[in-house]
C-alpha cells in the first residue's frame, strides 16, 4: 500500500505565483478590508463591490501560473498517495497537476446560488454580475467560504488528516481557525514537517524548514529519496 502524504497548504504557496495574501498586507487584500469583501454582511451591503472584487481576483488568477512548489507536489503522486488540503481558493494545485485536492474555503472558479447553496456552477474565469441568477432565480455569489460562515469541508478534511502517514504543512502560519485545528487530528507517531519562511505557529514535534514553498519543498523531497 502506498504511503499517504497529506499536505496542508496556505497562501504562502500561491504567493510565489504572484497572488496577494491577507497575511502579508496588514489585513488588506488588494487594498480592501476583508470585512468589506469577504463577509456575508458585505455582500448584503454592497453586492456590486463584492462581485467586482472577486471578478478581479478571477482575472488575476487567469494571468498567473503554478510555481515549482505546485509541480513538486504533483510529482509526488508518482510515488505516493497524496492529498492536498488547501486553504487557498485558487486552482493552481489542479493546474500544477495535483489530482486529489480538497478546498476548505471554496473555489474562485465556481459560483453558487445565494439562496440554494447546493447549486454550484463551474464558471472558470468568467465574471459574476448583479442580476446573474441560478435556475431557481436567486443571485449568484462567489463559491467562497467568507468570514463568519461555516466550513462545510472541514469534517472531510479532518478524516483525510487522520489517515496520513506523513503530514506536510506548506505556506501557512496555522493561525486561522478552524483550519488550523486540523494539525491536531494527526496520529501521534506521524511525522510532521512545516515549510514556512516566517515564524509558523508552534506545532509540537514538527520539523521546521524556514524557506519559501518551492525551496523548502525541494529540500524536503530529497529526504524522501
Amino acid at each position: 500500500m502506498q504511503e499517504h502524504i497529506v499536505v496542508l497548504t496556505g497562501a504562502g504557496i500561491s504567493a510565489e505565483s504572484g497572488l496577494s495574501t491577507f497575511r502579508d498586507s496588514g489585513g488588506l487584500w488588494e487594498q480592501h478590508s476583508v470585512y468589506d469583501v469577504a463577509t456575508p454582511e458585505a455582500f448584503a451591503r454592497n453586492q456590486e463591490l463584492v462581485l467586482r472584487f472577486y471578478n478581479e481576483r478571477r482575472h488575476q488568477l487567469e494571468s498567473v501560473q503554478p510555481n515549482p512548489a505546485h509541480r513538486l507536489l504533483a510529482e509526488l503522486e508518482s510515488r505516493y498517495r497524496v492529498t492536498v488540503v488547501t486553504q487557498n481558493v485558487d486552482d493552481l494545485h489542479e493546474r500544477g497537476g495535483s489530482t486529489n485536492v480538497l478546498h476548505l474555503h471554496g473555489e474562485l472558479t465556481k459560483a453558487r446560488s445565494s439562496g440554494f447553496p447546493e447549486l454550484i456552477y463551474d464558471i472558470g474565469y468568467k465574471e459574476i454580475h448583479p442580476g446573474d441568477v441560478c435556475e431557481r432565480g436567486t443571485q449568484l455569489r462567489p463559491h467562497i467560504v467568507w468570514f463568519g460562515e461555516e466550513v462545510p469541508m472541514l469534517d472531510a478534511a479532518a478524516e483525510v488528516v487522520r489517515t496520513a502517514d506523513r503530514l506536510l504543512i506548506v505556506g501557512t502560519s496555522l493561525q486561522v481557525y478552524p483550519a488550523a485545528g486540523l494539525v491536531y487530528e494527526v496520529d501521534i507517531d506521524v511525522p510532521i514537517t512545516v515549510i514556512d519562511p516566517g515564524e509558523p505557529a508552534s506545532v509540537s514535534r514538527a520539523r521546521v524548514i524556514r524557506k519559501g514553498a518551492s525551496d523548502g519543498l525541494s529540500e524536503w523531497v530529497t529526504t524522501l529519496a
